[in-house]
């Protein structure tokens, strides 16, 4: 099982949660964790060719180089500055990846136990619900 998340890219709250079967490719997933008000989309490799599969309406897809393509770059600079890029996509993205450290680490979700998709399904999105609680703690108790 796979557990997809859309995040939102300022506060860090997960807005949409999807789960498939392990053998389901990520880019098919695209469509159901945009909530269409995002201009810009990043995802790792696995979503390459999300732009197609999604609506662009005014979006900007930022889906990062397989590594191969950027060492086959054979131009030094060329080559430099799409590291430089490279790197500056992983840092956004790392974003998206602090829920799951949360899940795993202060829920202890690590291994899944197999109850049939739909049981697991839920189980995650009730999870996440907990995780925005769990990452909007501060600022929940600083309003009360």
């Amino acid at each position: 099982m796979k557990a997809h998340i859309g995040v939102d890219e300022v506060t860090g709250q997960v807005h949409h949660v999807t789960s498939t079967a392990a053998n389901i490719a990520d880019v098919t997933e695209v469509p159901n964790l945009l909530h269409g008000k995002e201009r810009h989309v990043f995802g790792d490799a696995g979503y390459t060719g999300a732009q197609k599969r999604a609506s662009k309406r005014g979006r900007k897809f930022w889906i990062a180089a397989k590594r191969s393509v950027v060492k086959a770059i054979e131009d030094p600079k060329l080559r430099e500055i799409t590291e430089q890029l490279e790197h500056a996509k992983a840092s956004i993205r790392a974003a998206v990846e602090h829920p799951f450290r949360v899940l795993k680490r202060q829920f202890g979700y690590v291994k899944v136990r197999y109850k049939g998709l739909a049981k697991n399904g839920a189980q995650v999105t009730t999870l996440f619900a907990l995780v925005n609680l769990w990452m909007a703690r501060r600022a929940l108790l600083q309003a009360t």
